[in-house]
């Protein structure tokens, strides 16, 4: 069954407050369903697969893996050599990621359990600390896997086009970026869900 980013009235109320077009966003998308994207574990993987391929070709690679070995964790893919990996589909440096990953999980040398007690910004230097794992993956694992409310990735092209198309702005540079990321905290995350969805109807 699928879930979806919890978010509530009072973060709605909160962004309707601050910015009247964004407000007006709102009120046009009604609720947004985001589908989550399951374990932190898994978007890991499932982040390291997809990198630079469509996402046809990462769901295939997926469902490969998922027929053969079950759900996708650290204790399915703990037998898998680099080798198998590479034989669902993925490239051998990939292969090598994921790999590591499993094997820093299963030793305890990267503790998944540990991101509950961190801060945004501790989180993402964490889990940026895994191989193949950059800033924006990390922030997109902080807010569809842990539904952390208030990320809003500078990197994100979405978010760059959807504040084009709701503020009319022509670029947006790192300093106005950060005043709508000031100005939508705490609620980041959930400004992001109506700024992608803005973006779709451009």
């Amino acid at each position: 069954m699928s879930t979806y980013f919890q978010y509530g009235d009072d973060a709605v109320d909160y962004l309707r407050s601050k910015d009247r077009k964004l407000a007006r966003a709102i009120d046009e998308f009604g609720h947004i369903n985001r589908e989550m994207d399951g374990t932190v574990f898994e978007s890991v993987v499932k982040s390291i697969i997809g990198q630079q391929i469509s996402t046809a070709a990462a769901k295939t690679v997926i469902a490969r893996i998922e027929d053969t070995l079950g759900p996708i964790s650290a204790e399915s893919l703990s037998e898998s050599s680099i080798e198998e990996l590479q034989a669902f589909g993925t490239t051998f440096r990939k292969a090598e990621y994921i790999r590591g990953f499993v094997d820093n999980v299963i030793k305890g040398e990267f503790d998944l359990h540990a991101l509950d007690a961190m801060d945004d910004a501790e989180a993402i230097a964490y889990l940026s600390s895994i191989k193949g794992i950059g800033r924006w993956t990390s922030e997109m694992i902080l807010l569809f896997s842990m539904n952390r409310m208030d990320i809003f990735a500078f990197d994100d092209l979405g978010i760059h086009r959807g504040l084009r198309a709701i503020y009319h702005h022509k670029e947006i540079d790192r300093d106005r970026f950060e005043r709508y990321r000031r100005r939508f905290s705490p609620y980041g995350s959930v400004a992001s869900l109506y700024i992608w969805e803005a973006a779709h109807r451009v």
